[in-house]
């Protein structure tokens, strides 16, 4: 095949916007978030605040690049998602006493006390997905297997990498 021709239906097919992966999964995320907005409205949080609390009501007090790292955020992302909680009562940052560099993020007492009215969140998120629990976990799991691979060729991709 020349530059000139065209590429055979087949080939253009990968091309369709709907025959994307990519393009499915940001979708879907979209429809979560607005979801999740109505949802979250009643706490007073926004999803990515949401996502923070559950990590902190999980793991309790952390520095900042470890409650990124668990996230998939950096600090430029991070930092102003933690001063609107903390405006809202709902966090503290304080700098570590053994290294100055570092802010250990934790609960207030506020913050731990809205875990109890967050509980009806994942009830309420997976009634809306139609999926049984087995559903939604087989897809999560899916969904992790995916994203360590993509991972993966990320880095076989990167410049330098062999």
């Amino acid at each position: 095949m020349t530059p000139l021709q065209p590429a055979p239906a087949a080939e253009d097919d990968w091309l369709r916007l709907d025959h994307q992966i990519c393009f499915s999964l940001h979708a879907a995320s979209r429809a979560f978030n607005g979801v999740y907005r109505v949802i979250l409205k009643d706490l007073g949080l926004t999803y990515p605040q949401y996502l923070v609390m559950l990590v902190l009501w999980e793991r309790g007090e952390l520095p900042v690049k470890k409650l990124g790292e668990h996230l998939r955020l950096d600090s430029g992302t991070l930092s102003p998602l933690l001063k609107r909680l903390e405006a809202a009562g709902l966090v503290r940052r304080e700098r570590s006493a053994r290294d100055e560099r570092s802010v250990q993020v934790g609960l207030t007492e506020e913050g731990s006390a809205l875990r109890e009215r967050a509980r009806q969140v994942p009830r309420r998120i997976a009634a809306a997905t139609g999926c049984d629990v087995e559903e939604i976990r087989t897809l999560r799991e899916r969904l992790d297997e995916l994203t360590t691979a993509l991972d993966a060729a990320a880095l076989q991709e990167a410049p330098g990498c062999s």
